[in-house]
């Protein structure tokens, strides 16, 4: 699959709220930065990470756009609260050797009533 491809399979297993499934998009050794959070390092970690906030949130992601430059996917989306955001994945073999996401935090916290920290 070129990049694209798997970002936008990535998407359809991500609105199932398929923690187990999502994982195995990802190398053993991958990354996943969501810029809110500290990175996620590694494949059981990122499995974990999932777990945790499907279980937390419902969430859903309409893409707007996916676009491809050779190892690279980038997808640009938006979920039915309008919270909007953007993630960049780096493709290698066919899995998610790393990957960063841009979003608003703090607004995604009020739209899902979940506590917001203090600190």
């Amino acid at each position: 699959m070129s990049p694209k491809e798997v970002v936008q399979k990535w998407v359809e297993v991500f609105n199932q709220a398929d923690a187990k499934a999502i994982a195995e998009f990802y190398h053993d050794d991958a990354i996943n930065h969501q810029v809110a959070n500290e990175p996620v390092v590694g494949k059981e970690a990122i499995h974990n990470m999932f777990k945790t906030e499907f279980a937390n949130a419902e969430m859903v992601c309409i893409v707007e756009n996916v676009f491809e430059d050779g190892e690279w996917s980038i997808l640009e989306w938006k979920d039915p609260l309008g919270l909007r955001g953007c993630g960049f994945f780096h493709i290698v073999d066919g899995k998610i050797k790393f990957q960063r996401g841009y979003w608003d935090k703090l607004s995604f916290l009020k739209m899902h009533n979940l506590p917001v920290p203090t600190n």
